[in-house]
């Protein structure tokens, strides 16, 4: 990679890490590189800056790259013989008391290592002993993943490396697979948690961190190993995977089953030292002796040391504290809040209050502050003492230990360390390399198959929607077939009101309430030379027919006012036809009636009369 590009690739990561919360920064460089890779090709993509742009427009991206980035391989029962192991070795030692299991799976993925774990202790202890003693917590830094494991549901494939006697005792069947006994899924807790900087679950008795350390480069490896330490308790156990090795940690580990990767915490073997004073003479003079002698031993004292009275005011301070923090005769009585050193280098108000309350010493390590003046940070170890007196609180103590020095020397044997195992190093990447490809070649066999669902579940909706449009279409044709014959039928009717239309008189007209037309038949057409699209809806006046109005229209009205009893009457017209001839036409006159006998309109009967007719 170029410089450029290195350059480019910190920015992803630094954007990865604001934006997301995700630090990638302490894996593996060559790993990293090859995943983002993948997605680079995927979208045609040459630069990480044009990545980081693409993001930033795309934000459904982050999830495909962390998919990318967080290969969750697991399986139930991963290396069998492992797992025999840990049931020979580990397992007696941890049930030889009474007392409560606490398991930590680090990277535990979809849950398949968590359960597998639960099944192995429940079958030890037996179901009622696992409900009382054990706690399991699964963490990972995939939230994805825990909503897998937190549901607890696994295809019939998925448990294919589970002995079928385990299956049938710990996994119920439901719809999409098989699930984790309910009784027993309450003693595993599913939670996210970044191994590289989140604080660790503590107090573990085993701990299971399998192929999980060797994604990240050698400086975080130890940083986590350091807080795998922390969080086991003094008789707890390291279940590393296969291709994992703890190198120069033979102080804090020792192999239980090198080959299996099985390891327990070392307990610390420390002496502490204790130093006896002799006073030499009287009692009487060592008790005139005394107060002036621990003033200057306190005055004197390498470590900077504060004492504050019950109240909380600054009663006491060597040489040592007043150099460090800048204090003077002045502040002695002083509010201890009041002062600068109450809060810097570190917050002590909080932790002056827990002392008190708890009636324990409370201590801060490594605690960094660069003095005014000063090139580099010092680091201190601040204890906070209650002071007792006949068994009540007197004051506080505050110690601050300069260990600058030591963890400059720390750090160097460190470098020195890590210079030394350089070359196992190396043969150690190469098989983590190898492993990982492993790792990855299986993530991608599960990506193709996952595909291969997706498109066989795609294929099955299509069928689903091909039926669904068969059956639509068959509707269709049914609603078709049923227009048809109702138009057919409808037809029918026409003709058949056609005909009997035709067989009333030579013109007919229906007209509506307010004289509208509503029916004008052929006749009409043929005897006045108006078409039916241009009568139907005109009222009667409003037509340029030869029918003399002024005598027909109030007969019309009349008919329309008489009551249901009466009729409309015939009466006898001298018209004039289309072609202009006179034409003697006897109308007949009806009212249409509605089924509650309302007059609605009015139908005129027309025939002509004599041979002038034509």
């Amino acid at each position: 990679m170029t410089p450029e590009d290195e350059r480019e690739l910190d920015d992803l990561l630094l954007l990865l890490k604001e934006t997301r919360g995700f630090d990638f920064t302490g894996y593996k460089r060559n790993t990293l590189v090859r995943r983002i890779a993948r997605r680079l090709e995927a979208l045609k993509l040459d630069a990480y800056g044009e990545y980081r742009d693409y993001l930033e427009l795309h934000p459904e991206e982050y999830t495909r790259l962390f998919d990318s980035l967080l290969i969750n391989v697991t399986s139930f029962f991963r290396d069998a013989a492992a797992w025999q192991r840990l049931r020979e070795s580990v397992l007696p030692t941890l049930m030889e008391h009474d007392q409560p299991i606490r398991v930590w799976s680090a990277g535990c993925a979809t849950g398949e290592e968590a359960y597998t774990i639960a099944m192995v202790l429940a079958e030890e202890l037996g179901v009622d002993a696992f409900r009382e003693r054990v706690k399991i917590y699964g963490t990972d830094l995939d939230e994805k993943a825990l909503h897998l494991a937190r549901t607890g549901v696994y295809a019939e494939r998925a448990l294919g490396e589970v002995p079928l006697d385990l299956r049938e005792t710990y996994f119920e069947p439901v719809e999409h697979g098989f699930t984790f006994r309910r009784d027993l899924r309450r003693q595993l807790i599913f939670g996210r948690n970044d191994l590289t900087r989140d604080a660790p679950i503590s107090r573990v008795d085993l701990l299971l961190v399998r192929n999980t350390l060797m994604y990240f480069n050698t400086e975080m490896q130890l940083n986590v190993v350091r807080r795998f330490h922390f969080a086991l308790a003094d008789t707890g156990f390291l279940f590393l995977g296969k291709a994992e090795m703890l190198l120069n940690h033979s102080d804090t580990f020792e192999p239980v089953d090198l080959r299996m990767r099985l390891f327990r915490k070392l307990r610390p073997t420390g002496h502490g030292t204790r130093a006896t004073w002799s006073a030499v003479g009287s009692a009487s003079d060592l008790a005139a002796r005394l107060p002036a002698l621990a003033s200057v031993a306190l005055a004197s004292g390498p470590v900077a040391q504060l004492v504050l009275d019950l109240p909380g005011d600054l009663a006491l301070a060597n040489s040592r504290a007043e150099a460090l923090f800048n204090l003077g005769p002045r502040d002695v009585g002083r509010p201890f809040q009041d002062l600068e050193v109450s809060y810097r280098p570190v917050e002590l108000r909080s932790v002056i209050e827990q002392a008190r309350h708890e009636l324990r010493t409370v201590e801060l390590r490594e605690v960094g502050w660069r003095r005014p003046g000063q090139p580099e940070d010092s680091v201190f170890d601040v204890s906070v003492v209650p002071l007792l007196a006949s068994g009540n609180l007197a004051g506080i103590g505050i110690h601050f230990n300069d260990v600058t020095r030591y963890r400059r020397l720390r750090d160097e044997l460190e470098e020195a360390n890590r210079q030394l195992e350089q070359a196992y190093e190396e043969l150690q990447s190469l098989n983590e390399e190898l492993e990982t490809t492993n790792e990855e070649l299986q993530s991608t066999n599960e990506e193709l198959e996952t595909t291969n669902e997706e498109l066989q579940s795609t294929n099955e909706e299509l069928e689903t929607m091909n039926e669904e449009l068969q059956s639509t279409n068959d509707e269709l044709q049914q609603i078709n077939d049923a227009l048809a014959a109702r138009t057919i039928e409808l037809d029918e009717v026409n003709r058949f009101v056609s005909s009997v239309v035709r067989s009333l008189g030579d013109a007919v007209v229906v007209l509506d309430d307010q004289l509208r037309v509503i029916v004008w038949s052929p006749g009409a057409e043929e005897l006045w030379g108006v078409r039916t699209g241009e009568a139907v809806g005109a009222t009667l006046s409003a037509l340029d027919i030869g029918l003399p109005l002024d005598v027909l229209a109030p007969r019309l009205r009349a008919a329309l006012a008489g009551g249901a009893g009466s009729k409309a009457g015939e009466l006898v017209l001298d018209a004039v036809n289309r072609r202009g001839r006179p034409a003697a036409l006897s109308v007949q006159v009806s009212r249409l009636r509605a089924e509650d006998d309302d007059t609605r309109g009015l139908i005129l009967v027309m025939n002509v009369l004599g041979a002038n007719g034509g």
